[in-house]
């Protein structure tokens, strides 16, 4: 069992990553209001409460479904019954049950990621590692988002398990890196260009 206690309040990017909601969705969804109390901050300082995080998850769910004004209402009517299980308002019900069941996994992985991840000032000056080594969670969300595969990691870094791979992949997307992003190496960005040499045949005059 993990020994992290998770904070009352989350950032948008925990929030997305809880409840697997773009991050683009859920600043919009705090910008429309749809979270009422449940969310506060401006465009820096964001913050969504743990009561909230279901209520994120049904504005986005319904999206396709209900006006802004509908899906407002629904939200309000969840977030005054928090133990419905289903969000009703005039002719329209949305059973919460499975809804309820993810985000109650994905603040559980939160924490496990969280309890995966160490931050020491001794090692590599406090960049998150993965416990126990000396290996960042960053330099392996790069690996994979770069086309590397699991397995590809897995040989480089044999100490690691498949679960505390995703784990760190997990932490990264929870808690990105802060400061510009690394350049791409430079075989990476490189592109090829074409051969400005001429041949003999086209250098030499007509006749």
């Amino acid at each position: 069992m993990t020994s992290v206690t998770l904070a009352p309040t989350l950032s948008p990017n925990e929030a997305a990553c809880v409840t697997g909601v773009p991050l683009k969705q859920v600043h919009r969804i705090i910008d429309a209001g749809l979270l009422d109390a449940a969310a506060s901050g401006g465009k820096r300082s964001r913050t969504v409460r743990r009561e909230g995080l279901l209520g994120l998850k049904l504005a986005h769910e319904t999206t396709d479904m209900l006006t802004l004004a509908g899906r407002r209402r629904l939200v309000r009517y969840l977030l005054k019954h928090p133990r419905a299980r289903a969000a009703r308002v005039r002719d329209v019900s949305v059973d919460l049950r499975t809804m309820k069941g993810e985000v109650s996994e994905g603040l559980s992985t939160l924490a496990r990621a969280r309890d995966a991840v160490v931050r020491d000032q001794a090692v590599l000056s406090g960049v998150p590692c993965i416990k126990g080594t000396r290996i960042p969670v960053h330099d392996i969300a790069d690996m994979l988002a770069n086309g590397d595969s699991a397995e590809a990691i897995s040989e480089a870094y044999p100490q690691l398990s498949e679960a505390q791979i995703e784990l760190a992949v997990f932490y990264a997307r929870a808690y990105p890196r802060r400061g510009r992003p690394r350049r791409e190496p430079f075989w990476r960005a490189r592109q090829p260009s074409e051969s400005s040499e001429t041949s003999l045949d086209d250098a030499l005059p007509a006749r």
